[in-house]
């Protein structure tokens, strides 16, 4: 705080050799005496005077004094606040971006990738190494532990993690978030099972919960089952149409967490979604000469997974038996394996290895 300084000087006084010798003054004198007396009673200001102006000069000086450090502070203290709302602003942008942006490329195996689907049972790993030694697990979603897709991914393999998109069951975890208005007919020879509106926005609900869990476990795919509803009497009219759009969207719900899907038999939707999926898993197509329906997956130099369920299964076939069924006609360089209905662990490949 700033202070003024008022200096008051004294007027001169009469001169000390004025004086007669008698030790009076003379009349001249105390004329100037008496004129200079009146002088300095005129320049003499009373003490209230005095206050008021000093209290006036503090007024101004005050304000000056400490108004330029505040207005400094002010605007600095508006200054951070601005540059901490703008901080906020930026992080939240860059929060939501983040949110907002998905991975654009998916895991996609090459044509001729060995594999292993085992759905009935627990994949067996000894040491570190699962058996058999392939490149592919295809394994049940809901019954697989995270802590086993690790197992697998430490050993260099990749998972495809299974589960019914076209069909409800009613043991499954979320059985009871479904809306029975999107039942259709039962699944002939599958107990619990009904067909289901793949369009209803309930059902891709469920789908999409699905998929999210298969990224939280860590699987690599999707092998999204029951597609094929069109082709079978589901009691909703459901389409080939109807089929491919589902597919599309179980795509791209799968391509949002960086995971491949697959397309489930569903021969008929080839052509419209073999852009869209990242490999095929075919049931049968030997026994029912309909390997050559899924050349358009292997034109686009992704794998065809195919599997048949020969008589015998559980026993190592004879060798022209197993000779015949691999080398199907349109069947070439598709991943085959023979396996029991059941899907457990046994499988035998088209060399004639068992495991």
């Amino acid at each position: 705080m700033g202070t003024a300084l008022i200096q008051f000087i004294p007027s001169d006084g009469p001169d000390s050799n004025s004086y007669q010798k008698d030790g009076t003054r003379s009349k001249s004198d105390l004329e100037s005496a008496s004129s200079i007396n009146k002088r300095t009673h005129r320049q003499r200001w009373p003490l209230w005077k005095k206050m008021v102006i000093l209290g006036f000069l503090l007024v101004l000086i005050i304000p000056l004094a400490v108004g330029v450090p505040v207005g400094l502070c002010i605007k600095r203290g508006d200054s951070e606040s601005a540059s901490t709302a703008a901080s906020a602003s930026a992080s939240a942008s860059s929060s939501a971006s983040a949110t907002a942006s998905h991975p654009t490329a998916v895991w996609q195996p090459a044509v001729g990738t060995t594999w292993q689907i085992v759905l009935s049972e627990q994949v067996t790993i000894t040491n570190g190494k699962p058996t058999p030694d392939v490149d592919v697990y295809d394994i049940d979603l809901f019954d697989v532990e995270s802590s086993t897709i690790a197992a697998l991914h430490a050993a260099g393999k990749k998972v495809i993690c299974y589960f019914s998109a076209g069909s409800y069951e009613d043991w499954r975890p979320d059985a009871k978030d479904w809306d029975q208005s999107d039942f259709g007919s039962d699944l002939q020879g599958w107990k619990g099972e009904k067909w289901v509106k793949t369009g209803s926005a309930k059902v891709r609900s469920i789908m999409a919960q699905r998929i999210q869990m298969a990224a939280d476990k860590g699987c690599d795919a999707v092998d999204p089952d029951n597609v094929d509803g069109y082709n079978n009497a589901n009691g909703l009219g459901l389409t080939e149409a109807d089929a491919a759009d589902y597919v599309k969207f179980l795509a791209r719900e799968s391509a949002k967490y960086n995971m491949g899907c697959g397309l489930k038999n569903a021969a008929a939707i080839v052509p419209q979604v073999s852009t869209d999926v990242q490999f095929s898993v075919v049931e049968q197509c030997a026994e029912y000469d309909e390997c050559a329906k899924y050349r358009g997956i292997i034109d686009q130099h992704k794998p065809v997974f195919s599997i048949e369920y020969p008589s015998g299964a559980g026993t190592k076939m004879a060798s022209d038996s197993l000779s015949a069924v691999c080398n199907a006609s349109g069947s070439a360089n598709f991943s085959m394996i023979m396996k029991k209905m059941n899907l457990d662990q046994w499988v035998e490949f088209c060399d004639g290895q068992v495991s």
